[in-house]
């Protein structure tokens, strides 16, 4: 049987616990209004241990997996047609105005032509960037059409042996070891930074060569050659007569002959041979000296050595490994050793000695 309850008796109201609870009221009504009413800055970054959604940018982000089946890149004598891509590798020294001009008069699409410079790091070499820099620009935001594939420019990691490139300082005896283990780096450097996987040819063009057929490209490729090198003659103007005429300049391509394999075997390790020399008669036959018909531009020659002026290469050839020693190989040096090193791979050079081009001139004779 339920007891019956007594009256209800009311606590009386503690008005100090009241005016607490209410400022705690306030102030929470308070923090939890401000926190939720204010807005991330939007220069602040989200943490990075923020788990990423499934279309966060990590994996725009993620480089791509590029796949190149080198059988699928063709060398053939029909780089045109085949739309096969040229690389022109030019060490640069000083800038001319006449080499970039007959480059932009090549008639090879543009498009399949990436270009590769690499420049000293001293004075000339300064204003030498600048100036190619200036024409690289104007070109490049030109018309579509008229655009190079790609141009890269690269400064060398090391100081040049040569203070001054005069030609009569570049060309002194005693200096070309040094000159040419370093023109073998930068050829060297500039090779490798720029090959690409879908390269076919390899254009080496000096960046004295001022006059070249403008189908270049295309006629020593048509001859189906892992090495071709053409004649390069310069020009001057004769003292005597005042009239502009041709000599012979780059004696680096030549067939070998018994008296410089009798001199190679007699030279110490670190000994290389030189052509052009009086005081190091070699007695090879050069090609310089083998034009004879102009109309025959296309006579092909046999060549132990080659030059570097204007040199078209399949890029095979240089994937291989053949690459321009800066060190005595066989008693060779850069392009000359270049051509050996080529050889022990299995590739062969060719001359053409009535295809002819120009150099610069520099003085009067």
């Amino acid at each position: 049987m339920a007891r019956p309850m007594g009256p209800v008796r009311l606590r009386r109201t503690n008005y100090l616990t009241l005016s607490i609870g209410a400022i705690l009221c306030v102030f929470i009504i308070y923090f939890l209004s401000h926190n939720g009413s204010t807005s991330q800055p939007a220069n602040v970054t989200r943490s990075a241990t923020r788990k990423p959604s499934a279309k966060s940018s990590l994996i725009v982000e993620r480089p791509p997996v590029r796949r190149f089946n080198l059988n699928n890149v063709t060398i053939t004598p029909d780089p045109i047609g085949n739309r096969e891509a040229v690389l022109i590798l030019t060490p640069m020294a000083r800038f001319y105005q006449e080499y970039w001009d007959n480059l932009l008069k090549l008639q090879y699409p543009r498009e399949l032509i990436t270009l590769g410079f690499i420049l000293p790091k001293n004075k000339e070499g300064n204003a030498a960037t600048t100036a190619l820099q200036a024409q690289i620009t104007k070109t490049q935001k030109g018309p579509v059409k008229d655009r190079f594939r790609s141009i890269i420019i690269e400064r060398q990691d090391f100081d040049p042996p040569l203070t001054s490139q005069d030609e009569s300082e570049r060309h002194k005896m005693e200096n070309q070891k040094a000159r040419r283990a370093s023109m073998s780096r930068a050829r060297n450097s500039l090779l490798f930074t720029t090959l690409g996987a879908d390269t076919s040819w390899v254009l080496w063009l000096d960046s004295d060569i001022i006059e070249t057929p403008p189908t270049l490209i295309q006629d020593l490729a048509s001859h189906d050659k892992p090495i071709i090198v053409p004649n390069c003659y310069q020009r001057y103007i004769d003292s005597e007569t005042g009239k502009p005429r041709e000599r012979p300049y780059d004696f680096n391509s030549w067939q070998d002959s018994p008296t410089a394999q009798e001199i190679a075997s007699k030279m110490g390790p670190d000994e290389i041979i030189l052509e052009g020399y009086s005081e190091m008669a070699t007695y090879r036959a050069l090609m310089a000296y083998m034009a004879e018909k102009e109309d025959e531009k296309h006579l092909e020659v046999p060549l132990d050595g080659v030059g570097g002026t204007a040199l078209l290469v399949k890029a095979d050839v240089h994937r291989d490994g053949a690459m321009f020693p800066p060190f005595p190989f066989y008693h060779l040096i850069e392009t000359e050793g270049f051509a050996k090193m080529a050889r022990r791979l299995g590739w062969h050079a060719t001359g053409l000695p009535n295809y002819k081009v120009i150099s610069l001139y520099l003085y009067i004779v």
